[in-house]
């Protein structure tokens, strides 16, 4: 348990505790507030609320118990892999396995996968936290990704992805009939102000994201898709769809809450990855064969009396 105790001056009287506690200490303003709802904040020795105003000469007592860094482990979890060699390595990640370690996920990643595939080494590569990871995939996505296995192969990558010259092209299953064969969305996002778990259409704040879409079939309620990222913001393609009227089937998050298909997360799919060689510059093309729930759900969705 960590302790911070601080005395109020004139400068900072009037200010809400919440943002006074932030600067005071240093962390971030939401969690100060999870700590303030918890009662591990006291001024004078009494509990106060977020929005409570300090006066000079309040003395302020603030405890919390200090998260525990994540040890990376290396794990024998089975990998689909596509394609390796001494650079990188690209894999056909299922749906249900978390990326990388964090808070409710200590293990049993695609992080803790490499690390016993790949070897000590991978933990020089990029994030300390994240070792070899160039981009991610949500948790209940499906589909191609490239890991990095080296260094320079990592700086290669990363650029090829953050400069779209790399291209990314998912499957998605979506409510309703799409009013044309092809589009583009261009919708920045940024995170909700409501649930800090989602993201949202932020036309003001938010950082710019463009998604390419083409129908691929039209089913009686529902449209099958192949979406190309030109920008890979965090549930990107989800957030566009539902914004337009075209949530992704079976989306926790941005969905209908009314969905009976047989997959466990949203139906969408890493299908392609186009790429050059981080080291000798040749053109590669990686494919993920469409999952079979995937596939039973777009079966299911043919099917004219499909709610």
């Amino acid at each position: 348990m960590k302790t911070y105790q601080f005395t109020v001056d004139e400068a900072h009287a009037g200010a809400r505790i919440d943002k006074f506690l932030t600067e005071a200490a240093g962390l971030a303003r939401s969690e100060v507030q999870k700590w303030l709802k918890q009662g591990t904040v006291s001024v004078g020795g009494r509990g106060v609320k977020p929005n409570y105003r300090i006066a000079a000469g309040d003395e302020v007592t603030f405890s919390y118990e200090e998260p525990k860094e994540l040890e990376l482990i290396p794990q024998d979890i089975p990998l689909d892999i596509l394609y390796e060699d001494d650079a990188m390595i690209v894999l056909n990640k299922v749906r249900g396995m978390v990326v990388h370690p964090g808070s409710g996920n200590p293990d049993g990643t695609l992080v803790n996968a490499l690390l016993y595939h790949v070897g000590p080494s991978l933990f020089d590569v990029g994030d300390p936290a994240r070792p070899g990871i160039v981009h991610r995939l949500d948790k209940d996505t499906s589909g191609v990704m490239v890991a990095a296995k080296t260094a320079e192969a990592y700086r290669v990558l990363q650029e090829e992805i953050g400069s779209h010259s790399a291209q990314r092209r998912y499957a998605a299953l979506v409510h309703g009939k799409m009013a044309g064969d092809h589009g583009i969305i261009r919708l920045p996002l940024g995170r909700s102000l409501k649930d800090r778990m989602k993201w949202d259409i932020a036309p003001k704040t938010g950082k710019p994201a463009v998604t390419h879409f083409r129908v691929l079939e039209y089913l009686p309620h529902y449209s099958w898709l192949e979406c190309r990222l030109e920008t890979g913001r965090t549930h990107q393609i989800r957030v566009h769809m539902a914004h337009i009227g075209h949530p992704v089937v079976n989306d926790p998050l941005y969905g209908y809450k009314k969905d009976h298909f047989p997959i466990e997360g949203q139906a969408l799919h890493s299908r392609t990855l186009d790429l050059r060689h981080p080291v000798t510059g040749e053109a590669m093309h990686f494919e993920a064969p469409i999952p079979a729930d995937l596939a039973a759900c777009v079966e299911l969705a043919r099917r004219e009396d499909t709610l």
